[in-house]
């Protein structure tokens, strides 16, 4: 099997510290197991992606030596999500919601008063075709959900976390659509992930939810399941990573006199039980790099590390 990962940024803004290490780690796997990291351009937000961040994503992955073997945009690949949308929706794994956005709130509100989880009450499935016809007809646009199967528990090993378990009646049924027709980001990932022949899917641990619901996905779509390791996220001096540091951007660090190798090594590194030391070139980090090697505590990223190391 030839490992294939993929690093999928969203150029709605420069990469930051956090994106940087996640392209790393899935370069570092690919080139450790003689496979391919495969660049996806999330460009499904229209309104939000700009061009110019697509060139900066790429300018700044060349500077920091992290070459691509391939490259694809989500912006290209709207026909195949409407193929793949419209299988499931007749197989009955997709159905139409027209609560509105103040009236889900209002639902979420009760249950979490009630000291319940806010799960979604799959009221949309009660509608009969009459009754959605009638909304329809009444100009009335719906947004689409994917429908969990609740006899089917959720479970994993993750390279990292090791056993997962999930119980899907504890989890709503995703929204995938909006009513407007634009995607989310949870359908088109599996079906791309499913195309470009991904293996391993390495992200942060707050995908961790998603990838439970993603994997009841794959297999609606009869599509055998990639690998999956969520790391611990980074924490900065003020707390998460995307309160302080999120807006520390490569240019940021490029310009402040960071060297590319200087981050790559940090980042590589941080969260692991290998020590953080200068290197001078990807080789050393390529060798180390294992999931064995990964904790599950949050990471701190140090500016003073950082420049001590450079």
């Amino acid at each position: 099997m030839t490992v294939i990962t993929r690093f999928a940024p969203s150029p709605t803004g420069h990469l930051h510290v956090g994106n940087i290490r996640a392209a790393l780690h899935n370069w570092l796997w690919a080139r450790k197991m003689g496979g391919q990291c495969l660049l996806r351009i999330d460009d499904t937000d229209t309104a939000r992606s700009e061009e110019r961040f697509v060139e900066g994503i790429r300018a700044d992955l060349a500077w920091l030596g992290l070459e691509m073997d391939s490259e694809v945009r989500q912006s290209a690949r709207f026909g195949l999500y409407e193929e793949k949308f419209a299988a499931l929706r007749a197989a009955g794994r997709v159905y139409p919601c027209f609560e509105t956005a103040q009236e889900l709130d209002l639902k979420r509100k009760i249950l979490l008063g009630r000291g319940l989880p806010p799960v979604y009450d799959r009221a949309a499935l009660a509608l009969s075709a009459d009754e959605i016809a009638a909304k329809e007809a009444a100009g009335e646009q719906p947004h689409w959900r994917f429908k969990l199967d609740h006899d089917a528990p959720i479970a994993w090993t993750d390279l990292v976390r090791g056993d997962q378990h999930f119980d899907p009646k504890l989890l709503s049924d995703p929204v995938i659509r909006r009513a407007d027709g634009s995607w989310l980001y949870m359908l088109p990932s599996v079906i791309d992930d499913i195309e470009m022949g991904v293996t391993h899917v390495l992200r942060g641990e707050d995908h961790v939810s998603n990838t439970a619901t993603q994997l009841q996905m794959f297999a609606a779509l009869g599509a055998p399941l990639p690998q999956f390791a969520h790391m611990a996220l980074l924490t900065g001096a003020e707390g998460k990573l995307s309160k302080r540091l999120g807006a520390v951007g490569v240019g940021d660090l490029r310009e402040a006199g960071v060297e590319a190798i200087t981050i790559n090594a940090l980042l590589a590194r941080l969260g692991t039980s290998d020590p953080v030391e200068p290197v001078t070139d990807m080789a050393p980090l390529i060798e180390r790099f294992d999931f064995a090697h990964f904790g599950r505590a949050p990471a701190r990223f140090s500016d003073d590390e950082l420049f001590g190391l450079n």
